[in-house]
């Protein structure tokens, strides 16, 4: 099962030239997707291994990052230097940054700030040095193609794929699709204050986490599309770790799966319909 990975040529625009890197930060964040490959191989590489194979029909390589800022730009950059990924997805839990989210709620990032990031008076707060900005921004198509895939998921499987009992426990009722900031820090969230104080100094923040913006950051650098997507686990108070690895098991795991299923396969039909165009002459 283990062998080199193949070299790769990066013409984004095509389902059949894409080579997309999957990352979690748990391994319950990606149940069932290696599982779901078709030919899969294994390669360890840095305390890490790589799944690489394919997903509906998408050249995949499925990665558990660990937790926290550093471990997910590690993992990213050994995405694309190695493996050669054309585009990161990342798919996970994340707290609600906002009193409107609620619990079971899929948010997916159109930028992403590290709220620890404060290198004042040197640099503004919130900018990473050297450059000049705040905010990373996700790419527009994978943001709206991963969009599109939620709205899927809760319009075609959500009433399936989670099952009823634990959809009574977390009380799962109408979950939305939201889009906008996610803030990201080697922080677990689970104070209202602190809370407080982001929405405060980031308006329209929707989620906090402990890995987006850092894979946004390596993406920035290295020139790669990436897209975040987070189901909210909790309120991002002192309750947020009430029943946290129940939720991540048996709702997050299935909304990631689902969710990816739908992406993989409305971006080959994506392609297919832009090939088809091409050849047309449209």
């Amino acid at each position: 099962m283990n062998k080199p990975p193949k070299p790769f040529v990066n013409h984004p625009e095509q389902a059949e030239n894409m080579r997309l890197g999957i990352i979690s930060a748990l391994h319950e964040e990606q149940q069932g997707l290696v599982e779901a490959m078709e030919g899969p191989y294994k390669l360890t590489h840095g305390m890490r291994e790589y799944f690489v194979g394919r997903l509906w029909e998408i050249d995949a390589v499925c990665v558990l990052s660990r937790i926290g800022k550093v471990a997910a730009a590690l993992t990213t950059a050994t995405l694309v230097e190695k493996f050669g990924v054309t585009h990161i997805l990342f798919t996970g839990v994340a707290g609600a940054g906002d009193a409107s989210i609620r619990v079971g709620d899929i948010v997916v990032a159109e930028s992403l700030v590290q709220h620890d990031m404060d290198a004042s008076p040197l640099f503004p707060r919130y900018e990473v040095p050297l450059t000049g900005l705040t905010h990373f921004l996700s790419d527009h198509h994978m943001a709206l193609q991963l969009a599109d895939a939620a709205h899927r998921f809760l319009e075609d499987d959500f009433a399936l794929a989670v099952d009823p009992g634990e959809r009574a426990v977390f009380a799962l009722s109408g979950p939305r699709l939201h889009r906008g900031l996610i803030a990201s820090a080697d922080q677990f969230v689970s104070d209202k204050g602190r809370l407080d104080a982001l929405n405060g100094a980031l308006p329209g923040l929707l989620a906090v986490e402990m890995e987006g913006a850092a894979v946004a950051q390596a993406c920035f650098e290295l020139g790669i599309p990436f897209g975040v997507i987070r189901t909210i686990s909790d309120n991002a108070n002192e309750h947020a770790a009430t029943d946290f690895m129940r939720f991540v098991k048996s709702v997050a795991a299935r909304y990631a799966f689902h969710i990816v299923r739908q992406f993989c396969l409305g971006w080959q039909k994506a392609g297919v319909t832009q090939a088809s165009r091409v050849s047309a002459g449209t």
